[in-house]
């Protein structure tokens, strides 16, 4: 889309374990039927190997910064993983 080839297939992160089982395990079922479109389409790009889901832990995740209110402590600790 941008017009960079990718070598292989594209890293996705996530810190949600069911997230993480419903999207790589086929024999998986989803529980939740408001996600039904989007689930099927993230299991067909990874079973056409165009995305990799993997487990990112809570504790690493720079996404944390833009999405919850986190202690001085741990906020300071991502920061400086993003900035420097």
């Amino acid at each position: 889309m941008f017009g960079i080839p990718l070598l292989g297939p594209a890293n996705v992160y996530c810190d949600n374990n069911g997230v993480v089982t419903n999207c790589t395990y086929p024999e998986s079922t989803l529980k939740k039927k408001h996600n039904a479109i989007a689930h099927h389409k993230v299991r067909e790009t990874v079973a056409d190997n165009v995305i990799q889901i993997a487990k990112e832990d809570t504790k690493t995740s720079l996404a944390d910064l833009l999405t919850k209110v986190l202690p001085g402590p741990r906020l300071k600790d991502l920061l400086y993983h993003l900035l420097y």
